[in-house]
């Protein structure tokens, strides 16, 4: 990690930049899969697949046989593992439920919301170097809870063809409709053009690579709406000397393991605590098993010391990073200045990965930057809310006039003539 003393705060803005790919060959790359997938359908996903994946699929959609065989592959203590985690998962996101209140906004006039589910959600697995079936469950839960009528999911398969039984068995436990073979910008494709086997889909959700976040955005261009543009995985964790380096060292790699594109940043007050810190990483990272992956992200990585904690969570801020962990003393008091991040973690024991796997919050969140103006994924990714309104014989009465004149002064007569003529046939 690149260690930086005291920076300049006109140097901000240039510390939070992530690590950048170049975007023009990769969006004329996601084009031309489009394209051919539009045009060839099933031909072109299986193209593709066997090009990036050196897979030849004869069937894109698994069947349910080794659907229910993959259930005897998984471990008694992973399955029960899995359990506890979705109900904690499921108890979280089913407090979200929003009940219908109808409001009276004048006398006879009743106005009310309620919600229903998106009716086809697509969910995209990653299944390169990790088999993320716990997003199976971060995703599959809230759409199960929404009601969305159709669940599908996309996920690359290994050189054998083959899909991590976790994944298969996470899948049916919370009641995914369909299972496809497939990975990459070509399951996107898939999901948002349609193709014989795969179904158009209203709505993307999923975390991705550069390839998969590109053709998400691409998906969004062609009307098919997405959960996010969530790209690497990303942690910035604030440390003063009440923390514990073993823990914060451990929290960064947890993170810098995702992927060479991923990023971690440290902030601390305090010279001797980020030292003690990185000295603690260095030796955790000798026993990582996916230790090349690690180091290649801990070069695009930063170790920050500030002035102190308050310059801290404003970098934060400005940061927005996907997950924040505040290792410091007395870290609720700060919560009313933690104004963008996705999700945060408090105090020496709320490790990121509870998050990522069995606390119950969700961990499909925005990255690279993107926690300015996006939240998290939750039941309301999963669902749009329908307004309601009814007008009594009173309510037009009362409310009539007002709608006239605002017509008429906005040069709209037909507008006023449809309030006009109830209000002449009272």
């Amino acid at each position: 990690m690149k260690t930086i003393i005291y920076p300049n705060r006109k140097d901000w803005l240039k510390l939070t930049q992530r690590p950048t790919f170049e975007k023009k060959e990769l969006n004329e790359l996601v084009l031309k899969i489009f394209n051919a997938i539009k045009k060839d359908g099933d031909k072109g996903v299986k193209k593709y697949s066997s090009l990036f994946d050196k897979i030849d699929l004869k069937s894109l959609k698994v069947n349910e046989k080794i659907i229910s065989d993959a259930s005897k592959e998984v471990s008694k203590e992973l399955k029960s593992a899995i359990q506890e985690a979705k109900r904690n998962i499921e108890k979280f996101h089913a407090s979200q439920k929003e009940l219908s209140k109808v409001i009276e906004t004048t006398s006879g006039v009743y106005c009310w919301r309620e919600t229903r589910g998106i009716e086809k959600v697509g969910i995209y697995i990653p299944a390169g170097t990790a088999p993320l079936f716990s997003t199976v469950l971060m995703l599959g839960i809230p759409a199960k809870l929404a009601r969305c009528k159709e669940i599908i999911l996309c996920t690359p398969p290994n050189k054998k063809g083959e899909i991590n039984p976790v994944i298969l068995y996470a899948a049916s436990l919370v009641g995914i409709t369909s299972i496809f073979f497939v990975g990459g910008i070509q399951a996107i494709a898939a999901m948002t053009l349609g193709t014989k086997s795969i179904p158009k889909v209203d709505k993307i959700f999923g975390p991705g690579n550069q390839y998969v976040t590109a053709a998400k955005l691409r998906a969004q261009n062609l009307g098919a709406a997405i959960d996010m543009p969530a790209g690497p995985s990303e942690i910035l964790i604030i440390a003063d000397k009440t923390c514990k380096p073993s823990f914060v060292a451990a929290d960064l790699l947890s993170q810098a393991e995702h992927g060479e594109d991923s990023q971690v940043i440290l902030l601390s007050d305090n010279e001797k605590v980020l030292e003690e810190i990185l000295l603690e990483l260095k030796q955790q990272l000798k026993a990582l098993p996916r230790k090349t992956i690690t180091e290649k992200t801990l070069k695009n990585s930063k170790a920050i010391v500030l002035k102190n904690i308050n310059e801290c969570i404003e970098f934060s801020n400005e940061y927005a990073p996907e997950h924040l962990i505040l290792a410091i003393d007395k870290a609720n008091k700060v919560i009313p200045k933690i104004i963008n991040a996705g999700s945060v973690f408090l105090g020496n024991y709320s490790c990121e990965s509870a998050g990522d796997y069995a606390s119950g919050t969700n961990h499909t969140l925005p990255t690279n930057g993107y926690a300015r103006a996006y939240s998290g994924v939750s039941l309301d990714s999963f669902v749009k809310k329908i307004t309601f309104q009814e007008l009594t014989i009173e309510g037009i009465k009362n409310i009539g006039p007002t709608i006239e004149l605002m017509a008429e002064a906005e040069h709209l007569f037909a507008h006023k003539n449809a309030v006009s003529i109830r209000l002449k046939n009272l």
